[in-house]
């Protein structure tokens, strides 16, 4: 005599759980506004992990580190990265903070324990499924100017006040900042203009 087919006690709970959810998004819908949960962190977190070419994960960074070097990255970086990850590298802005899952900090373990290779892959390639934009072009140009951030990502958690003045003048303005940037000079060069004085 067959016995019936029974279902594991573990998958029974997996269906009702994962229906749970499905009804729970139809119910609320989906917004980056929520933390991501710990698998969709998990998940991009080796989602960043495949999208490294295995013959990067050991690569070490083939550039010197200069003085030079580093003020070029940090310039970059002001101008192109910082609007999502912030000048000190933590994250905290307002695209940073909007994404999801949100920008990291860079100062902590999860970025500062990667390989060279990695961080490199990460800017070149980006990663898929998140907020990070692939910059690389696979030229040598671009080859440069991402092993040149890898050495400022290896900075951030020692950065200064003096470089965190020097990349805010360098982060994109708007018109208005500009404006405001430009009455202060002027006010603090002896003009009449008060620095907080808008023209319109």
């Amino acid at each position: 005599m067959r016995k019936g087919f029974k279902l594991p006690i573990v998958v029974i709970l997996g269906l009702l759980i994962g229906l749970a959810a499905v009804m729970y998004t139809v119910r609320y819908g989906l917004s980056t506004h929520d933390e991501p949960t710990a698998i969709e962190a998990f998940i991009a977190s080796k989602m960043r992990h495949w999208s490294v070419p295995s013959d990067l994960h050991k690569a070490k960074n083939p550039l010197p580190l200069t003085p030079e070097l580093l003020a070029e990255a940090r310039a970059h970086f002001a101008d192109h990265c910082a609007i999502c990850h912030a000048n000190d590298g933590k994250g905290k802005t307002e695209m940073g903070q909007r994404l999801y899952p949100r920008a990291p900090d860079m100062t902590l373990e999860e970025t500062q324990s990667q390989s060279d290779g990695d961080l490199f892959a990460t800017i070149e390639n980006g990663v898929r499924l998140t907020g990070m934009p692939g910059w690389g072009d696979g030229t040598a140009e671009s080859a440069h100017g991402s092993w040149a951030l890898v050495h400022l990502i290896r900075h951030l958690p020692k950065i200064t006040p003096e470089e965190l003045a020097e990349m805010e003048k360098l982060n994109p303005k708007s018109p208005e900042e500009w404006q405001e940037m430009q009455a202060e000079e002027k006010f603090l060069k002896g003009g009449n203009t008060s620095p907080h004085q808008h023209h319109h």
